[in-house]
């Protein structure tokens, strides 16, 4: 059942079996696949089943040393997570994101990479994945671009250096409303909305959790005992927890060797340039790179260069893009039309006129989305991540000059890149983040490289043209983070290098576990949402075995 906090009497002290902080895609996941079971657990959420302004003030910190958003604008404290943030449309009223799961070569020790290797391979994790493509309603475990093309839809036809695989794309509502349900109906699950986390109690060793100190911004304080404790708050909550509850260490639990907010990472978004295609009608041939239903399965294809190229150049992982470019005459008709519509305030006189205009500029319909934002307004023209179904349009390659390529790039684990507190505190007294966070000259140079490489291949394939668009000497960056926040509390066996193990367990300390993105050593290019999913599912099993 679900319970507003607010109504617990002051000062109670509840009393599960385990307890989960933070109901977002990990410890929702976890939550559901403890669902049913003999195991008690209390699930703690900060906020409610709506936004609230004041719960979100509590995720406010200061960003150092970047050009990155507000702390505030890319963490939800909202049931759901930052699942309630998510806004690609997939057709049929669904909103989502894409999915794929990390690389082979991400889970490696990489020699030019430093701080790279997981504690085991994606060998490992493909079991957990395919249990994850379920809770996350997407379709078979298969990225490969061989089991999504057809004749009518074939791969670009590169060499062994360039491959295509697919991302897929999934609901939001699976954690925003569907979890809501699946775990309000479980007898053996308590969910307490407006619960916030104020300190981890431990005993005089700091080897044992003991107590979770919970507040509400309403001033109710309560506890909760558990036998085990999961922190599920996200890549800079959950540092910031660890780091803030020292009363037994100075520095923070799980903070012995001085690695809780270290490594922090994310993924930037880079404008690579144009591609201007040898031949229009490849714009018939490149459904694969479109965001499509095959099969009722929302997919799209990438471009990345093969673990090869990576192992023989030394390179980062990266994935390319394509979206289509319109001609110049459209973005100008586009604008023309934004110009006339904001001087009309007859809805009904806005709308006539819409549907005469459309018949009047060719290609119109795919810029419209984009006539009321700031998308069309930007030089050079620059797609959203978000768009999608312009394979359904027809005349192709009257509409589009060529492709605008985007791209995803990792980031170098760097232990300077970090969270730490500040003196500045929320409404509950907790000291607040701040964010140390920039890109180094290895990860420009690595973008820059894999850009000359693609480039290379294009025009090897003679499918066109790449023209590379570059600020000055470095890659022209989008956004430098897209809020996948990752590797604050990295995992590693060895105590000296990571905060947890490969169980997910805070080191030198018995039943205190993380699930999140946190945990990752390295973030290869994909979002990480379908391995934390992975993660939480492989977790909730180890739970089940040591609670047996």
């Amino acid at each position: 059942m679900l319970i507003d906090a607010r109504t617990i009497p002051e000062e109670e002290t509840l009393e599960t079996e385990v307890c989960i902080v933070g109901a977002g895609p990990a410890g929702l996941t976890l939550t559901r696949e403890l669902a049913g079971t003999d195991i008690r657990v209390v699930l703690l959420e900060s906020g409610g089943l709506d936004f609230d302004q004041n719960t979100q003030s509590l995720s406010q910190g200061e960003s150092v040393d970047n050009h990155f958003d507000t702390l505030e604008s890319q963490r939800c404290f909202q049931f759901g997570g930052t699942a309630n943030f998510w806004k690609i449309r997939l057709g049929n009223n669904v909103i989502g994101v894409r999915y794929v799961p990390l690389d082979k070569v991400d889970f490696e020790k990489r020699d030019w990479l430093p701080y790279s290797g997981w504690p085991f391979d994606k060998s490992h994790l493909d079991p957990f994945y395919k249990r994850a493509q379920v809770v996350c309603q997407l379709g078979a475990f298969a990225y490969d671009a061989e089991a999504w093309a057809d004749a009518d839809t074939p791969q670009l036809p590169f060499s062994g250096n360039v491959t295509t695989n697919m991302f897929q794309f999934g609901p939001r509502a699976v954690f925003t409303h569907e979890s809501r349900e699946v775990i309000n109906q479980a007898s053996n699950i308590t969910t307490y909305l407006n619960a916030n986390l104020v300190e981890i109690e431990t005993d005089e060793t700091a080897e044992n959790v003991t107590r979770l100190r919970v507040a509400c911004l309403s001033g109710k304080k309560f506890s909760v005992r558990a036998k085990f404790v999961i922190l599920a708050t996200g890549g800079i909550e959950v540092a910031r927890l660890l780091l803030l509850s020292n009363k037994v260490k100075t520095t923070g639990l799980g903070n012995q060797n001085d690695l809780v907010g270290r490594f922090f990472m994310d993924h930037s978004l880079v404008d690579a340039g144009k591609l201007i295609p040898s031949n229009p009608d490849i714009f018939q041939n490149t459904a694969l790179y479109d965001l499509r239903r095959v099969n009722d399965v929302p997919v799209m294809g990438k471009l990345s260069l093969s673990e090869e190229v990576m192992h023989r150049e030394k390179l980062l992982n990266i994935s390319t893009l394509l979206f289509p470019i319109p001609k110049v005459y459209q973005l100008e008709a586009a604008n023309s039309l934004k110009t006339l519509l904001s001087s009309i305030h007859n809805p009904q006189v806005r709308q006539d006129i819409l549907k005469h205009i459309k018949n009047i500029v060719l290609g119109l319909d795919y810029i419209l989305p984009a006539a009321y934002g700031t998308m069309i307004n930007r030089q050079p023209f620059i797609p959203s991540l978000a768009w999608g179904g312009w394979s359904y349009i027809p005349g192709k390659e009257k509409r589009f000059a060529g492709f605008r390529l985007l791209q995803l790039a990792e980031q170098v684990p760097d232990p300077d890149n970090r969270i730490t507190l500040t003196a500045d505190r929320d409404r509950l007294g907790r000291q607040r983040v701040k964010l140390h966070w920039r890109w180094h000259d290895i990860d420009i140079e690595q973008i820059k490289r894999s850009q000359d490489i693609l480039q290379q291949e294009i025009a090897r394939a003679g499918i066109g043209e790449l023209q590379l668009e570059r600020d000055g000497n470095l890659p022209k960056l989008i956004h430098p983070g897209l809020h996948h926040h990752m590797g604050t509390t990295r995992m590693n066996d060895d105590p000296q290098q990571g905060v947890v193990d490969r169980n997910c367990q805070v080191h030198g300390i018995s039943n205190l576990f993380i699930a999140s993105s946190s945990v990752f050593p390295t973030g290869g290019y994909a979002n990480p949402t379908l391995t934390i999913v992975a993660l939480a599912i492989r977790l909730a099993d180890h739970l089940k075995t040591v609670m047996a």
